[in-house]
């Protein structure tokens, strides 16, 4: 498989400066690995899971060091997720051929959560695994061109990688309403009130708000909690 090689406003444009990011390039895909790394995947991973593991944290390294940290590793927890380095919170986002991830200071950012995915038509019975009944009547009404359930899908998975680090607890699809804004290339997720009434934290996040991009292969789109 041969890997593209898009641009760091990929990123960039979904963010705000004070997060950093980094894509990957064709060499990132085999970069060295730091031991606590490697240990999280084993001798048994796949060749392309480990290709997906190793590109994300060779661009983790890189946002750090954006940041001027120093490239410490990444190690994964048991739900895979990555750990990050005390004083950052961060996220990486991998599909097929595009690999990029995200990092900032917790003290000027609360969460960040990003996700790319392929750009196509989803079957009906996974829209409706994902899609609230208001959401399909939003779709409706929104311009064709465009597989907005893929986009929703995509928004959801960076509204679960900011919730998540954040109140420690699981999403479902269903526990968040999303609204797209086409012209704004924008989007809302309203969480649903019992999730929000059942964290164990302060302030749990009720809505989250990102951006969102599309372009004719992938579907991109991001969000920051930032601090109060």
């Amino acid at each position: 498989m041969t890997e593209s090689t898009p641009p760091e406003p990929q990123v960039r444009d979904l963010l705000p400066p004070a997060v950093a990011v980094a894509v990957a390039g064709p060499d990132d895909w085999s970069g060295p690995l730091h031991a606590a790394e490697a240990a999280c995947i084993g001798d048994r991973a796949v060749d392309s899971r480990r290709r997906d593991f190793t590109a994300g944290r060779v661009c983790a390294r890189r946002a750090m060091a954006a940041l001027g940290l120093p490239p410490v590793a990444v190690p994964a927890a048991p739900d895979r997720s990555p750990v990050w380095p005390a004083g950052t919170v961060g996220t990486i986002t991998h599909t097929h051929g595009y690999c990029a991830a995200a990092v900032a200071r917790s003290d000027e950012i609360r969460a960040v959560g990003m996700d790319a995915e392929q750009h196509r038509e989803l079957s009906a019975g996974v829209r409706r695994l994902i899609c609230l009944p208001d959401e399909h009547e939003q779709i409706a009404r929104l311009p064709t061109g465009v597989s907005w359930p893929a986009v929703i899908f995509s928004a959801k998975e960076t509204v679960y990688k900011v919730w998540h680090p954040v109140v420690g607890s699981w999403l479902d699809f269903h526990d968040a309403l999303v609204r797209l804004d086409p012209d704004t290339g924008t989007f809302t997720a309203r969480i649903s009130p019992a999730r929000v009434t059942d964290a164990s934290v302060d302030d749990p996040p009720a809505l989250i708000t990102g951006r969102f991009a599309v372009e004719a292969d992938l579907v991109r789109t991001a969000a920051v909690l930032t601090i109060r």
